[in-house]
C-alpha cells in the first residue's frame, strides 16, 4: 500500500494510538496532580474531602445504629407472634 511495507502501517497506529493517549491524559489529570506524582509526592486530602469523609464515618455510624434497631424491633415482633401462637400460658 503506497509503497510502504505492511508493518509501518501497524507502527504508525501505535504512535497515533500512544499520541492520542497522551493528549487525553494531559486534558483530564490536573497539572498539579501530574507534577506531584512526577516528583513522587503524596498527595494531601483537601478540606473539603477531609469534611465528606468525616460526614460518611458519620452517616455509617447511623446506619449501624439503625440495623441494630430493625433488629431489635423484629426479635420483639417474632416474640410477639410466638406469644400469640401459644396462647396463655
Amino acid at each position: 500500500m503506497f509503497g510502504l511495507p505492511e508493518w509501518t502501517i501497524g507502527v504508525g497506529a501505535i504512535l497515533v494510538l500512544v499520541t492520542v493517549l497522551q493528549v487525553v491524559y494531559a486534558r483530564l489529570v490536573p497539572p498539579e496532580y501530574r507534577r506531584r506524582r512526577w516528583k513522587g509526592e503524596q498527595l494531601q486530602a483537601s478540606d473539603d474531602m477531609q469534611i465528606r469523609l468525616a460526614e460518611l464515618e458519620e452517616v455509617k455510624q447511623r446506619l449501624a445504629e439503625l440495623e441494630e434497631r430493625v433488629d431489635f424491633a423484629e426479635r420483639l415482633l417474632a416474640k410477639q407472634r410466638e406469644a400469640g401462637r401459644l396462647g396463655p400460658s
